[in-house]
């Protein structure tokens, strides 16, 4: 399922995925594989909840495919050979 992140309040680490179709998901920070910091107004890409459950595996659809799969951007960058030295 396909979104956008409308509302994130950082100090209860929750927010609002509007849906392609308009509905509305609550989600918590934990939940997003590729977090970079700021959240709202990213497109994102997740498995659709069950009845009263939460999104699964929300991902961030910004930059590249590999960062999904690379861990936390900053130290996935820092760790790339050749990279800041």
């Amino acid at each position: 399922m396909q979104g956008r992140i409308i509302k994130f309040h950082e100090t209860l680490k929750v927010g609002v995925i509007k849906t392609t179709d308009g509905r509305k998901v609550r989600f918590e920070s934990d939940e997003v594989v590729n977090p970079n910091g700021r959240l709202v107004g990213y497109e994102v890409d997740f498995v659709a909840p069950r009845p009263g459950q939460r999104p699964q595996d929300i991902i961030l659809l910004t930059g590249s495919p590999w960062t999904v799969f690379s861990g936390p951007g900053k130290k996935a960058a820092e760790a790339q050979p050749g990279k800041g030295a």
